[in-house]
């Protein structure tokens, strides 16, 4: 009672110092949303941007009532320390007050996790551009809501920060995003592959190296009469090309160079744990996707796996995918049919999982390719022993899965495991 007291008390505060912060400094704001790949589209954002000006981002996912003030003040999270809540509030004084070499642009991820959140959010927010992503037909957090329309409209309230000069950017290739466009009079820009798309893309493919490794992902785009190839290494996945055509898609609508935004993508600074090409043991790769999951996002990654030439096994290690409420069920039950034609073995971990099994041998996957385990440190312990060399491995769960410790029981660097792996500051590494 006391710390939810404590909490909200520290949010009306930073709430109230952001607020009077955006209006001294009147940076220009870049907000992003959707149930699919908002951290991996702000990154993009975020390196077009690096390139012309002054930006700050929102660092890790800090996309909640507290992430987004954090980001607009520059503090850190606070945890449980009220020492460090106290200094993150004095900071904002301190930068109302004093004046302050501040971001000239803001980009900034906003996240629901219950009915309200983007209405709170809608309320004090004003932005320049907004950027919706994917909601997905089983969209994360839907536990919460009671319907997935009733999520989609709290997502969209996202729209009505937008300045009367604002630009809307949409994902032309999910209908229900696409549909948002009867929600403002602002200009709107789409992209996609999907044909009358502004910023269209196409000729999508993994490249490889000299030896035969994959290195990342290559396609093309059009827009205003321009066709220009796309190259980012050491990705993979369709998340990260939607990603980057939502930032090209700004960087079109801004009047930014195009091939200036397009080379700031080569080799721009993505997250761990997003569909990342990490050296395992016994001289495997690792697909790390541990940031998170949903029905959505690991459909696309099994897809991606099975595209990738591999001289191995094609190994899928599938955590559970949390907050789907009664989709539960048949959401996992679907990505186990998916599994079964995209792998070679399949591990599932934790009791949700149990229907990604239920689901692959429904579609006649043999059983004796399948393995079960209750968490992930157990995963990690039989794959150290069960990789053999050239194996593929693709590792994805929902965050409270923690996913991230069944890579670190095969990845080969240990010695920047910090830097390559998600979750490892202290206050995640204490949590079981």
């Amino acid at each position: 009672m006391i710390k939810n007291i404590f909490k909200k008390f520290i949010v009306y505060i930073l709430q109230i110092e952001s607020r009077l912060i955006l209006w001294k400094y009147k940076p220009r704001v870049v907000a992003i949303t959707g149930s699919v790949g908002k951290t991996s589209t702000k990154d993009a954002v975020y390196a077009v941007i690096s390139g012309i000006a002054y930006v700050r981002k929102s660092e890790k996912s800090f996309n909640s009532e507290i992430g987004l003030p954090l980001t607009i003040l520059g503090c850190p999270n606070g945890w449980n320390s009220p020492t460090v809540w106290l200094k993150n509030i004095l900071k904002g004084l301190w930068l109302f007050v004093w004046h302050h070499d501040y971001p000239k642009w803001l980009v900034l991820e906003v996240g629901i996790g219950k009915p309200g959140d983007m209405k709170k959010t809608a309320s004090w927010l004003k932005t320049d551009a907004v950027i919706i992503t994917a909601i997905g037909e089983t969209p994360s957090h839907i536990e919460f809501f009671n319907s997935r329309k009733a999520l989609v409209e709290e997502k969209a309230l996202l729209i009505k920060t937008l300045k009367k000069k604002g630009l809307l950017i949409l994902n032309a290739d999910d209908e229900t995003v696409l549909e948002m466009k009867t929600k403002t009079k602002n200009r709107i820009i789409t992209y996609g592959f999907k044909q009358g798309a502004d910023i269209l893309g196409s000729e999508d493919n993994i490249f490889y190296d000299e030896v035969g490794l994959p290195k990342g992902i290559v396609y093309r785009i059009d827009e205003s009469g321009k066709s220009l190839p796309v190259i980012i290494e050491g990705v993979f996945g369709k998340n990260h090309i939607y990603a980057s055509l939502g930032a090209l898609a700004l960087s079109s609508g801004l009047k930014f160079n195009m091939l200036e935004s397009i080379n700031k993508l080569k080799n721009y600074d993505v997250p761990p744990g997003r569909m990342r090409l990490l050296k395992g043991i016994n001289n495997s790769l690792i697909i790390d996707d541990t940031y998170n999951s949903s029905p959505f996002a690991c459909e696309s990654g099994l897809k991606t796996l099975g595209e990738v030439k591999s001289k191995g096994r094609k190994i899928a290690v599938l955590g559970d995918m949390l907050e789907l409420g009664r989709h539960t069920k048949t959401a996992h039950e679907h990505i186990g049919e998916v599994a079964k034609k995209e792998v070679d073995i399949l591990i599932v971990v934790g009791m949700r999982a149990d229907n990604i099994k239920s689901g692959a041998m429904k579609a006649e996957m043999d059983h004796e390719k399948i393995f079960d385990f209750p968490n992930s440190y157990d995963a990690g312990k039989f794959l150290k022993d069960f990789v053999k060399e050239n194996d593929l491995i693709f590792i994805k769960g929902s965050q409270g899965m923690r996913m991230e410790r069944t890579v670190e029981a095969i990845l080969e660097d240990q010695g920047n495991k910090d830097r390559l792996l998600v979750r490892q500051d202290k206050e995640w590494t204490m949590k079981e």
